[in-house]
């Protein structure tokens, strides 16, 4: 399988505990591909926003390990404009090239520390006013689940740990292993990150009749044309009830829903068979093998033949993990909106 990618979870005072072990569950799940461990600062026990503490076997000399560094949250009721000396300092171990991840809150520390300067980041919605009013120079886009910006990714709340996570998977080893680790957790193996976060909304009445039936017909039929007449058809909907339905309960429009899907399965082709582009295109729902290359584009900003050879050959092949080329050194962030190996091999983030 070659090198194990490590990932060093640093688990800041007042950590939400079911984010904390989000990576472990999650990427712990991807049959040995990565090796995940768990530090604090000092390498003593922290409090978590619970009622109990954590002690974990870790100090800050694993930070320099890492080829994944994961932040996840802490408790608002801590949450300031500079950072904690410690926790600036933990950072400042980590190696150049190194990939960041935060979830949540821990978007702030990485803020605080400059490393989201002039980059895509979202966080928690609740918290967007106070972190825009902190940090005007991040490009706060608090309206999605998570932003993967080129070797430093941020995600919303709670579940969007999970989404991020699998995206890691997705982005290192394919939709094949992800979508494994998916069933493994028992989780949906597909939430963009594009997707909404479910932000206060009225809720909508109850009704005999969702979307879901149609959803799933239309996963089933995405090589047929799916026209927003044959869905709202298929619904028993007005075409007007059935947008405004779709809307809520899945937070995009069923035409951009549908083009997402068919990317995800022609993604899906194009890693596990030999398939021409043409022929993926048409058992997907695209009308030719340009209209598949322009959505992939638009979608993840590479080609299908290029997709395919990132996953059949460097990745799938070789089984090379994220940083095992890097070397220690002083940590500097990738640049912002830097582009390389990384942004083209899975970008989901539905651009």
């Amino acid at each position: 399988m070659g090198n194990v990618h490590r990932v060093v979870v640093l688990a800041l005072d007042g950590v939400y505990p079911f984010e904390l072990g989000i990576p472990n569950r999650v990427l712990g799940a991807a049959d040995g591909r990565y090796a995940v461990v768990t530090c604090t600062v000092d390498g003593r026990p922290v409090r978590t926003n619970a009622d109990f503490s954590i002690t974990v076997e870790h100090g800050p000399e694993v930070l320099a390990t890492a080829d994944t560094l994961v932040i996840p949250p802490f408790d608002t009721s801590l949450l300031t404009r500079e950072a904690p000396a410690d926790a600036l300092a933990a950072l400042a171990a980590v190696r150049p090239g190194t990939r960041i991840v935060s979830i949540c809150t821990g978007a702030f520390l990485l803020a605080s520390a400059g490393l989201l300067d002039g980059r895509r980041a979202t966080t928690h919605w609740a918290l967007a006013e106070l972190f825009r009013s902190w940090y005007p120079q991040v490009r706060l886009d608090p309206g999605v689940l998570f932003i993967d910006d080129g070797g430093v990714l941020t995600s919303a709340g709670a579940a969007s740990g999970v989404d991020v996570c699998l995206h890691l998977v997705r982005a290192d080893h394919g939709s094949e292993i992800a979508n494994r680790v998916a069933r493994l957790c028992v989780v949906p193996p597909w939430r963009d990150g594009g997707q909404a976060q479910y932000i206060e909304q009225p809720v909508p009445a109850p009704a005999a009749n969702d979307t879901a039936a149609t959803r799933d017909w239309a996963l089933r039929n995405l090589q047929e044309p799916l026209s927003l007449a044959s869905l709202a058809e298929h619904a028993r909907m007005s075409r007007r009830t059935f947008v405004r339905r779709f809307n809520e309960e899945v937070g995009m429009s069923p035409g951009r829903w549908i083009v997402q899907q068919r990317i995800d399965r022609a993604r899906h082709l194009l890693e596990s068979t030999d398939l021409a582009v043409d022929e993926i295109a048409g058992r997907v729902g695209f009308a030719t093998g340009a209209s598949l290359r322009q959505h992939l584009h638009a979608a993840i900003g590479v080609t299908p033949l290029a997709y395919r050879r990132t996953f059949r050959g460097a990745v799938l092949a070789a089984g090379r993990p994220w940083g095992a080329h890097r070397r220690p050194g002083r940590f500097s962030p990738p640049e912002p909106g830097g582009r390389g190996v990384r942004r083209a091999r899975a970008s989901d983030r539905g651009r």
